[in-house]
């Protein structure tokens, strides 16, 4: 229940504290191939509403990997067909690789640099022309059960970021070499140097675009990422060796892919 202001009481002035912000341009290039993979909507479908189990016939009955549909899947897209790309990464993926970057460097901490640096939007639109790439990984099971897994790579690949940092606690300087240190230790990605077990998605922060650099710009844009995730090229000859033999035991099973 609102009350009323007695007669005799002055009103308080509330003074708003000015704040100093920053914003930084980054063009950021990759070092090494970007790995992507999300969560599919199956996974999440099953974390909402688990299936009932499978009994063994029901698993002769159905297919334990489709690599076309898992390929479609495994990438962050764009929907707006307006978007300069069709892939994307999260954009709490680079602000995490400078969280996590900073335990590493001096005077900052990673708590500093979740508070006062921040990256618009969800996604960030990635440059360059994705490959289907198959791989054997090892599950979370006690036993490390072995599987294959089927994910985007982009060889080749570029984005264009703007980092809005707090004033005066922040320099355009340092958020830019906290950001490149982070593409060395840390990257982005799947099999990321941050994990521990690969070197995949390591990037360097560019003063300027560089020859290659507009290149994947140009080359690698949302037309050309339709395509080829429509037509998916092999990334290795590992790849290549399971895709085809995928498809001819489809056939000799008598196996039709949904």
């Amino acid at each position: 229940m609102a009350t009323r202001a007695k007669k005799d009481e002055v009103p308080v002035e509330i003074e708003i504290m000015n704040v100093e912000y920053g914003v930084a341009t980054v063009y950021i290039k990759g070092r090494t191939p970007l790995i992507l993979n999300k969560l599919s909507e199956k996974a999440r479908h099953e974390l909402l509403l688990p299936s009932p189990r499978k009994t063994a016939a029901d698993r002769q009955q159905s297919l334990k990997h489709n690599p076309a549909d898992e390929f479609l899947a495994a990438a962050h897209m764009i929907p707006d067909d307006r978007a300069p790309t069709l892939l994307a990464i999260p954009t709490t993926a680079l602000k995490g690789a400078m969280r996590d970057a900073a335990l590493e460097a001096k005077g900052t901490s990673r708590s500093q640099i979740g508070r006062l640096t921040f990256i618009p939007g969800a996604l960030l639109p990635v440059y360059g022309t994705p490959m289907i790439f198959l791989s054997v990984v090892r599950m979370a099971d006690p036993g490390r059960t072995p599987d294959i897994r089927t994910r985007v790579i982009v060889p080749e690949w570029a984005t264009i970021a703007e980092i809005t940092f707090m004033r005066p606690q922040l320099r355009a300087q340092s958020v830019v070499n906290l950001l490149h240190a982070a593409g060395l230790m840390m990257g982005c990605g799947d099999w990321r140097p941050q994990k521990g077990s690969g070197s995949y998605g390591q990037f360097e922060v560019l003063a300027e675009p560089d020859a290659d650099f507009n290149r994947i710009m140009k080359t690698g844009g949302r037309k050309a990422q339709v395509a080829a995730m429509k037509n998916p090229v092999a990334y290795d000859t590992e790849t290549e060796e399971l895709l085809a033999w995928f498809t001819v035991e489809l056939r000799r099973r008598g196996i039709k892919a949904a």
